[in-house]
């Protein structure tokens, strides 16, 4: 995946405009694992969480997995990293390296954009069985935007934290 961020349009239309803001996002995060080692990656850098940049990617897996896959689209699968469907598993950078969880990671946002595109509207609507309501199209963009720059914040401090890089 490119780690160029292009930013949002101006005065793009709604759709175009997520797109955008969403594709910003994923590559702000692509950004702050940029020239580290697999070791810098696990780092756990803010203890006593054991969050790590490494681990962010392998959660934005799940959750790109989760909301456009299961949810959107449907699909009976597991998540990529439990079988127990345990989203905190992906945080266990323990032994992963980056070329298999960002291999994963763009697998899934490949399929994510696939889904999104394919889709007639953002009012395209899908059960979402752990909330028991079905979801737009729209609303899975906007949270998608949110766990992206919430999750980014913390590779902003995470990235600090390991080789004093700021502002990327």
């Amino acid at each position: 995946m490119t780690s160029e961020r292009i930013g949002p349009p101006l005065r793009g239309d709604e759709r175009e405009t997520l797109r955008a803001f969403l594709d910003f996002h994923r590559a702000t995060l692509a950004l702050k694992c940029e020239g580290l080692t697999d070791e810098q990656l696990r780092r756990q850098a803010s203890p006593p969480s054991t969050l790590s940049l490494l681990g962010l990617v392998r959660h934005m897996t799940e959750v790109e997995r989760t909301w456009f896959r299961i949810v959107i689209n449907g699909e009976a699968i597991g998540l990529v990293h439990s079988d127990s469907m345990d989203y905190q598993v992906a945080y266990d950078a323990t032994g992963a390296t980056r070329d298999e969880a960002f291999a994963a990671w763009e697998a899934e946002v490949a399929e994510s954009r696939r889904i999104e595109e394919k889709a007639e509207s953002l009012d395209v609507t899908a059960y979402n069985a752990r909330w028991e309501e079905d979801v737009s199209l729209r609303l899975v963009m906007h949270h998608m935007i949110h766990e992206y720059a919430r999750h980014n914040g913390h590779a902003d401090l995470l990235r600090e934290a390991v080789d004093g890089v700021t502002g990327v």
